[in-house]
């Protein structure tokens, strides 16, 4: 279980790390397929996508080593098992969200029924 929530930036990169990662250990990637993988309302500069993967990073998900290839600035990024689970832990965690305002919404329902039936009964 995740001890911490990522934000919504945060999310959107671990996504695009997961998906160009094609589920392999180590891959390598530029900042501008990262970019291109990314929601299109999502316009970082390269400093503010370093700065989310450099976070990423140091919540374990990934390790990310940063290197020139070709005169182009490439990341050598290497999952770890967390950056695995990230999809499935994600998936669980909006799954609870979910149940929870499902059992708030029928409680409240049910609170009203009896509301109601009681306001009937003493009336």
């Amino acid at each position: 279980m995740l001890n911490e929530t990522l934000s919504r930036r945060e999310e959107e990169v671990m996504n695009a790390v997961y998906t160009l990662s094609g589920g392999r250990d180590r891959f390598l990637v530029t900042p501008s397929e990262v970019r291109a993988v990314l929601p299109p309302r999502f316009s970082a500069e390269e400093s503010v996508l370093e700065r989310y993967l450099s976070a990423l990073e140091l919540d374990g998900y990934f390790t990310l080593v940063s290197s020139e290839r070709k005169g182009e600035k490439t990341y050598v990024v290497h999952m770890n098992a967390k950056g695995f689970a990230f999809r499935r832990e994600n998936a669980r965690r909006r799954r609870a969200l979910v149940m929870r305002i499902a059992v708030t919404v029928a409680l409240a329902v049910l609170s009203a029924v009896i509301g109601i039936a009681l306001k009937k009964l003493f009336a």
